[in-house]
């Protein structure tokens, strides 16, 4: 006796079972959930994997966003420790390691997630050679480093979220300061993701119209309105968000999320990404730093040489020589 599936429906072709934009998150805490639930609202996968090492926690995770698959459009959602669950990934994101505690800085955490990547980076690539990959976990900068030495990817395809977030906060507190939505105010923060980075009051503007043509002493210590306060908070956000809820997780997805939609949509946006600076304002080393780049279906495919003033090329300078310091005695 024929099933009820095979009375009702009647097959005309062999199904094409080989995902076209699959995207697989390495990770299933705040962070990676963040990204994933940001992602499936987004509509930006036809199939979205999920991996931890966790189990139980993984596919519960995985079974509560099936779950709700009446809500978005992305018809697959899989899970598994095994690595083998990544394959044929058009785009991988990095969230795994070691949660970064309350008080800590991002480069404290360094050695202990480069251990974790040895663990993971070289087993997606084999299963996923074409991918792009973009690395979430702290310390971003130094751990997009390794992840790039790891995987043998070219530097374009292996993308740290870097100062996009940053950005975001940036442009955010000017806009509460100004009374104005923040895609309206156009900010730049490059440098590393963490205390050194850098913010280029140079190009802050409103409409086309610079601030620093209003007041040229803008985000300098000699400034009586203080713009260079939002600076600070924008550095301290991330641990006041730590302080209070534990972690942060929303904006992060929501800020990883726009990278890939850049990516997959081949949109050629420009973000402040961070990716491989050697040979850039005066830098000798092999070090990622954040620096607008514009994003498409190969990863990075351009950078947009910004004008820096003396200033801001100094402190660019030494957030390149900061995270130099950590990386350079790194063992992996």
């Amino acid at each position: 006796m024929s099933t009820v599936k095979e009375q009702l429906i009647e097959n005309l072709i062999e199904d094409d079972q080989i995902s076209q934009r699959k995207i697989t998150i390495v990770g299933a805490g705040a962070v990676g959930m963040s990204c994933a639930i940001c992602i499936l609202l987004k509509d930006l996968t036809d199939e979205l994997a999920l991996v931890d090492v966790v189990e139980d926690k993984l596919k519960g995770e995985m079974m509560d966003l099936q779950h709700g698959s009446l809500f978005f459009h992305t018809p697959k959602i899989i899970s598994g420790k095994d690595y083998s669950v990544s394959a044929n990934s058009k785009l991988i994101i990095i969230t795994a390691g070691a949660r970064q505690q309350k008080g800590e800085t991002r480069l404290s955490l360094v050695q202990r997630n480069v251990n974790i990547m040895k663990s993971i980076i070289p087993a997606l690539v084999h299963h996923s050679p074409d991918c792009k990959m973009i690395i979430v976990s702290n310390p971003v900068d130094i751990l997009t480093y390794v992840v790039w030495k790891l995987s043998g990817l070219p530097a374009t395809r292996v993308i740290g979220s870097g100062c996009n977030l940053d950005s975001a906060r940036f442009r955010y507190l000017i806009g509460e300061k100004l009374g104005v939505h923040p895609i309206s105010c156009h900010a730049w923060i490059i440098g590393e993701h963490g205390d050194s980075s850098v913010p280029l009051w140079s190009g802050v503007n409103v409409a086309g119209v610079a601030l620093k043509t209003l007041d040229p002493k803008l985000g300098t210590d000699s400034d009586t309105d203080q713009w260079k306060n939002i600076h600070r908070q924008v550095v301290e956000s991330a641990y006041e968000v730590i302080k209070m809820k534990g972690y942060t997780s929303w904006a992060v997805g929501l800020s990883v999320t726009d990278l890939v939609a850049s990516i997959l949509k081949n949109l050629r946006k420009v973000h402040p990404v961070s990716t491989l600076v050697k040979d850039l304002y005066g830098i000798k080393e092999e070090i990622f730093l954040s620096i607008p780049c514009i994003l498409g279906q190969n990863g990075v495919s351009d950078i947009v040489k910004v004008h820096l003033n003396n200033e801001e090329k100094a402190l660019f300078t030494k957030s390149a020589d900061t995270l130099w310091n950590v990386q350079k005695d790194l063992v992996f």
